[in-house]
């Protein structure tokens, strides 16, 4: 029984795997599918389609699968027709929340993301009802392995970027949200591609969570980034680890 209960634990975990991958490859698509319709389908003239083409090379899209998703999004009349939309609201203990979302069906991904909200103790908002505690940035990050502190920040300050924090973890670059390409390339041009190009929300004030609203959080956070039409999700909460741990036990 032991070694039937084993087999049915690993099948668990690796059918949660293959839906993970899977929705991290829908996601992909649809950025690039925007991407290479927003301009040309060549990503050397297409900063938005290079970004999106990093970030599918991030969780390992097969290269026939990503071009097929720019073939598709660039032929005539092919494809879905993708809108970006963007959601506001506020989790429990008044955290707040942005979900970013591209979908084919405004109603549908509307609903669902209410549906998240409600589920987990929050209430969806107007928009602009929170994104005026978050300031728009542009980041770029790269691993502690790709330069020193000094030359990240040398090579920042010249690429017009506003900060960088440098750790054991990595070099994260904040710049203005419509400077981000070409600090991006700037970067690029000396280290190499980056982990992550993107838009960032950075929040001005933090909520600290106990455990019981922490895990509430945590599931509203999971149950919005499963959905499909959602592309990224943004909230002002922070996990002190004493009870990060206790919640991952």
């Amino acid at each position: 029984m032991a070694g039937h209960s084993q087999f049915k634990n690993i099948m668990h975990r690796k059918g949660a795997q293959d839906a993970r991958r899977a929705r991290q490859f829908a996601k992909a698509i649809r950025e690039i599918t925007v991407a290479a319709r927003s301009g040309l389908p060549d990503p050397a003239s297409n900063p938005r389609l290079r970004a999106a083409l990093s970030a599918a090379q991030k969780v390992n899209m097969p290269k026939d699968t990503v071009e097929r998703a720019i073939r598709k999004a660039t032929g005539a009349g092919g494809g879905e027709d993708y809108v970006e939309v963007r959601y506001e609201g506020y989790g429990p203990a008044g955290v707040a929340v942005i979900v970013e979302a591209l979908t084919d069906n405004r109603n549908r991904t509307a609903s669902d993301v209410r549906a998240a909200f409600s589920k987990h103790g929050g209430s969806l908002g107007e928009t602009n009802s929170v994104s005026f505690m978050f300031t728009r940035v542009g980041l770029v990050a790269y691993p502690a392995s790709a330069a020193s502190e000094d030359d990240m920040l040398e090579a920042a300050i010249e690429a017009g970027a506003d900060n960088v924090e440098s750790g054991t973890e990595g070099h994260e670059v904040t710049c203005a949200a419509d400077s981000l390409f070409a600090v991006r390339d700037a970067l690029e041009a000396r280290f190499g591609a980056p982990e992550v190009a993107k838009i960032d929300w950075r929040p001005g004030t933090v909520v600290t969570l106990d455990e019981e609203h922490g895990a509430t959080v945590l599931r509203l956070i999971d149950a919005l980034d499963d959905n499909d039409d959602v592309q990224a999700v943004y909230a002002n909460f922070d996990v002190p680890d004493a009870v990060a741990e206790r919640l991952s036990a």
